[in-house]
C-alpha cells in the first residue's frame, strides 16, 4: 500500500504540511476560513518536529503499520485496519482513553482535546494524494508504495 515517508534532509520546517492538513479536514477547504472564521478548527494529523534549534526537522504522520499497535491498544475497537491497509479512527466509537496515543511508537496519533477523541492521518481519502504531500515545497514528503512494521 502507499504510505507517506519523510525525507528529513529535505524538510525545512515550514509547517505547510500542517496547514494543508487542517485546510483539507475543514468544512470550507479554505485556509483563511479554516484558520480565522470556522467555529472549530480541525487539528493537523501531521506534526512537524524540530530538533537542534530547527537544524533538523521532519513531519511525523501515521505509518499505517502492517500490525498497528494503536489498534491492539484501542479498548473500544474504534481503530480499524481496512482491506486497503489504511488504519482509521471511528470518532463515533472512540472513547478518548488515549491508549492508542501511548501505544503508537511513532507519536503519530494526536489528542483532539476539544472533541476528546483520537486523531490520526487518514491519507486524505477524497484526494489522489494526501494534502500534506502536495503542499510540501521541498518535496520532503513522499507518497509511495512500501511496508511498515
Amino acid at each position: 500500500m502507499k504510505r507517506i515517508y519523510t525525507l528529513e534532509d529535505a524538510c525545512i520546517g515550514c509547517h505547510l504540511c500542517e496547514v494543508a492538513c487542517i485546510t483539507e479536514h475543514s468544512p470550507s477547504k479554505d485556509p483563511v476560513k479554516a484558520f480565522l472564521h470556522e467555529p472549530v478548527r480541525p487539528i493537523s494529523r501531521c506534526t512537524v518536529e524540530e530538533w537542534d534549534g530547527g537544524i533538523v526537522s521532519f513531519s511525523t504522520t501515521c505509518r499505517h503499520c502492517d500490525e498497528p499497535d494503536c489498534m491492539r491498544a484501542c479498548i473500544s475497537g474504534a481503530i480499524q485496519k481496512f482491506d486497503n491497509g489504511v488504519v482509521r479512527v471511528d470518532t463515533e466509537q472512540c472513547v478518548g482513553c488515549w491508549s492508542c496515543v501511548m501505544a503508537c511508537p511513532y507519536g503519530a496519533i494526536q489528542r483532539n482535546l476539544t472533541k476528546k477523541k483520537a486523531n490520526k492521518c487518514d491519507l486524505c481519502p477524497d484526494r489522489k494524494s494526501p494534502a500534506c504531500v502536495d503542499a510540501c515545497p521541498n518535496r520532503a514528503l513522499v507518497y509511495k508504495e512500501g511496508s511498515q512494521k
